[in-house]
């Protein structure tokens, strides 16, 4: 019994001697690597980082990020190496731990090249194949497939043959197709296998993939090649055209979101406002007051900083609407020249005074958490800001019909609308009507500015850029018809959108606009006008 324990100690000990021997070669192929980098050689770079990628130390991800991001430092006379953090504070690249000394006078950058990205990329996509999070083993495999690095083959194959989500193995599979087809020493049944995987991925990385296949490959492959681009390219065109189509409509929604409230105040009034734009600057002006008192004092609220601007820049802008109805406009009914040029020179004074109050340059506006970023659908792009923009149309179009239906004040802008006399002849006060009517086209006009200032600049110019656009889009619909504002405002977006690559965007606007003429001289009222006595006398 003692002799058996004596044996089984013997193997503790060997065990442990093997052991330690093991973790010092991995920990000694990671330090042996680091003063390559101090040597300021592309050549020395590249042996470092495939040994760091090998060496298996948990050291090495965070080394080869910091080379990504050119924060790794070396000093040549001391042999240091050291990885700057964002906030400018240093770590020692061979023990992790912080570095306190004085910083060697001759610290520099790391320098690298496209092949020592491509290095890069593929070891960082290598050591996280096997992490614990789907999302970074997804995208190292995505790496992976656009860098095809040889050497990140057996990690790929270990990764694969463990993984257990379906998207994750088969983006990795795509990978090791990449791999499989840029081999030179790949037998061509496997390279034709290694196509149809790549031809069914079928995006512009795909595309290029198949396009490297050399013109002196097995005539198997090459013939497998042509007819996976032939299919890819008729599928990226067609995505392609759904992409327009989507950029068509959140043009469209912009459009209309930012035409809507001029629809109001010109179908009902007959009030040519060129100052429209500036309520929406306006809007676009409180969302950024409210994020900058949010960063400043609550910052825990940021995410409903847009929750919070909307009934403010409605209410904003209303009133400054109602107070220019009240001391202007209301004296020049009936005078379309005169009420064009006087809120013109309103819109020259707001934009002087949003100048004098914020200064002529932009103004950040931040995204939400919850409109940031993007998502792939198929083969088409969407952001969240442009999606949320979408929704937020729909719903300010839905509340407006379900206003101008269902209330007293919907109902009685609808009667001054169709006849002002006779609606004046029952009671209506239609100076009132006119003040609320320009308020509420004002305060949408707001509430379009806090959904623009999440896509373009905030600046005194803002309206400037959507005046125009928005009179077309009231014009071609009908003047004073919601369902034609909304008809010709996706219209006129997808339009543009899909004149844009032929004719460019100055050439499409210009197209559209003389579409626009030669409709509006066979159909003056647009494409549906609105009937009413008044109207048709």
């Amino acid at each position: 019994m003692r002799g058996l324990f004596e044996r089984f100690a013997v193997v503790l000990v060997v065990f442990g001697v093997f052991a330690a021997l093991v973790t010092t070669a991995r920990a000694g192929a990671y330090e042996d690597a680091l003063p390559k980098f101090t040597l300021d050689s592309f050549s020395d770079t590249a042996d470092a980082i495939d040994a760091i990628a090998a060496s298996g130390s948990p050291l090495a991800p965070p080394l080869l990020q910091a080379l990504k991001d050119q924060r790794l430092l070396f000093s040549a006379s001391a042999k240091q190496v050291l990885i700057k953090a964002a906030d400018g504070k240093l770590t020692d690249a061979a023990t992790g731990q912080p570095f306190t000394a004085a910083p060697p006078s001759d610290l520099d950058n790391v320098r690298l090249n496209n092949r020592l990205r491509n290095l890069t990329d593929a070891a960082l996509g290598a050591l996280t194949l096997m992490a614990p999070d789907p999302g970074k083993r997804y995208g190292a495999a995505q790496s992976v497939f656009k860098s095809r690095d040889a050497t990140a083959a057996a990690a790929l194959d270990k990764a694969i043959a463990v993984e257990k989500d379906a998207g994750v193995k088969k983006t990795m599979l795509e990978a090791k197709a990449a791999l499989t087809l840029t081999d030179a020493g790949a037998a061509a049944a496997d390279k034709v296998a290694a196509i149809a995987i790549i031809r069914d991925r079928g995006d512009q990385d795909s595309l290029a993939l198949l396009q490297s296949v050399p013109a002196d490959a097995p005539k198997e492959v090459l013939a497998a090649a042509t007819d996976a681009k032939a299919k890819i390219e008729r599928n990226l065109a067609l995505w392609n055209t759904v992409q327009n189509f989507w950029y068509g409509l959140s043009l469209g929604s912009v459009l209309l979101l930012a035409a809507i409230g001029l629809a109001i105040t010109f179908g009902v009034m007959g009030v040519i406002n060129m100052a429209h734009g500036e309520m929406v600057m306006l809007g676009a002006y409180v969302t950024y007051v409210v994020q900058d008192v949010i960063r400043a004092s609550y910052p825990g609220l940021f995410d409903y900083s847009l929750a919070i601007a909307l009934p403010l820049a409605f209410l904003f802008s209303a009133i400054v609407g109602i107070i220019i109805e009240r001391s202007v406009i209301r004296f020049l009914y009936g005078r379309p020249l005169e009420t064009l040029l006087a809120t013109w020179g309103i819109s020259l004074v707001l934009q002087q005074a949003v100048r004098a109050a914020f200064g002529p340059t932009n103004k950040e506006v931040g995204n939400p958490s919850w409109m940031s970023g993007a998502f792939d659908l198929g083969g088409i792009l969407i952001t969240y800001n442009r999606l949320w923009i979408i929704v937020f149309t729909a719903i300010v179009f839905v509340a407006l019909l379900a206003m101008l239906r269902f209330t007293r004040l919907g109902l009685e802008m609808r009667a001054v609308t169709q006849n002002r006399s006779m609606a004046a002849a029952v009671g209506i006060r239609t100076a009132r009507i006119d003040a609320l009517t320009f308020g509420l086209g004002s305060g949408i006009a707001g509430i379009a500015g806090v959904a623009l200032s999440q896509i373009d600049n905030v600046s005194p110019n803002l309206g400037q850029g959507y005046i125009i656009d928005s009179f077309m889009v009231v014009v071609f619909g009908g003047v004073g018809n919601l369902w034609g504002t909304l008809v010709g405002a996706l219209t006129l977006g997808i339009a543009n959108k899909f004149l844009e690559p032929f004719a460019g965007a100055v050439l499409g606007k210009i197209a559209i606009l003389v579409f626009i003429i030669l409709f509006i001289q066979k159909r003056p009222r647009g494409m549906f006008a609105l009937k009413g006595r008044a109207i048709e006398a």
